[in-house]
Order: C-alpha cells, then structure tokens, then sequence
C-alpha cells in the first residue's frame, strides 16, 4: 500500500507535491492530471488505508473517495490539456501540460510546490526540482491520492460530453477504443472532441 515514506525523503525541499493523469489512452477526451499535497504528510488512518491507485479502485470507491480526498485538509490542484492540445503536442507534451496547471491551479488556492512526485518514468523540463516514481500512485500516498482526483474528475467531463454526444457511450467508456465506441464512429463519424492523431481516428479521416 501507499505511504509517506518518498514524501518525507523529499520535504528538505519544502512543500512536496504528488503528480498524477488519467486519459492517455482514450481517443478522445482531454488528459487530466491533478496534484495532491497532505499538510505535514498525515492523514486520517481510516483514509489513508483506502487510498490506493485509482486503476486498482472500482468506480464506487473512486467516487466516495473523491470527497473525502477533497475535504480532508490537503491542498489539490486540477489542470487539463484538450483533445487539440494533445494532436498539437503529442499525449506526452499534452500531460506535462496538464500537470503544469494542476500546480498553478493549486498555486492560485495558495499552496505553491517547491517540489514534484511525478508517477512514470520520464521528467518535464520544469523550475521546480522533481522526481519520478515508476508505479508511483502504489508507492506515494500523495501521487496516490492525484490519481483518484484525476481519474473521477475526467470521468465527469467525459459523462457531461455525453449528453452532448450520446451515441458514442462515453459516460461507459470513458473515451477508450471500446466496441461501442468503434461502432458509433463508424455509424456516426469524428467529433471535434476526438484525438485526431491517434491512429484509429487517423485511418478513420482518411
């Protein structure tokens, strides 16, 4: 399970940081990432004990976590690149970018980060110190905590799409190549809302 252990090996730093996305993998959607900070890395131990990566949660768990994550004290910040931010940058690019704006989002609440926990294995060119941690959202309750925030908040923009878009299923899929989905763009075509360099999308286009 996910601790404090990388947190406090850092917080010499200052004000230590976990990073974590969601979206980079569907084929349509914006990424999202969100940073999550846990004042004097505490946190309640009936909380803590069921934040894990978001991957590993159901949906249910995600959504109850999601408030309690938000009211327990620590500080969030939330940022997002768009589908046409992603085919101008390439997904990588796109989520350093959503990252980035997480810390300013959470910058403008008045937690300003001296220093990032980013879960993967690659390192945006940033003015703050950083580090990677491969599995992260296992390891760092913080990078954890990211994960869950990110993940219910793309959920939501991808069901509020849904409604605008209803033949695609993405209140289900969440945007991912799913059968449902491959068969409505088919019936139905591109959205503005798709990646178009995503290959699937690209063969589609022509």
């Amino acid at each position: 399970m996910p601790d404090f252990s990388h947190e406090k090996e850092c917080r010499s730093n200052g004000l230590v940081f976990g990073i974590d996305e969601a979206g980079r993998g569907p084929w349509c959607g914006p990424v999202v990432a969100a940073c999550v900070c846990f004042p004097n890395y505490t946190i309640a131990p009936e909380l803590a004990a069921q934040i894990n990566d978001s991957k590993k949660l159901s949906s249910s768990k995600r959504e109850k976590l999601f408030p309690l994550i938000m009211n327990s004290g620590a500080y969030v910040g939330i940022g997002q690149a768009s589908a046409e931010e992603i085919d101008e940058l390439n997904i990588l690019q796109a989520t350093f970018l959503a990252m980035h704006r997480a810390l300013q989002d959470a910058q403008q609440h008045g937690y300003k980060a001296d220093f990032a926990l980013i879960d993967g294995n690659r390192l945006p060119k940033w003015d703050i110190p950083c580090r990677c941690l491969i599995k992260g959202d296992s390891l760092s309750l913080s990078i954890a905590a990211a994960s869950i925030v990110a993940k219910v908040t793309r959920d939501h923009i991808m069901q509020k799409l849904a409604k605008e878009y209803p033949q695609y299923g993405w209140e289900k899929n969440a945007g991912y190549g799913t059968a449902d989905h491959i068969a409505a763009l088919k019936q139905y075509g591109v959205t503005p809302h798709h990646r178009k360099t995503y290959k699937p999308i690209k063969e589609l286009l022509g």
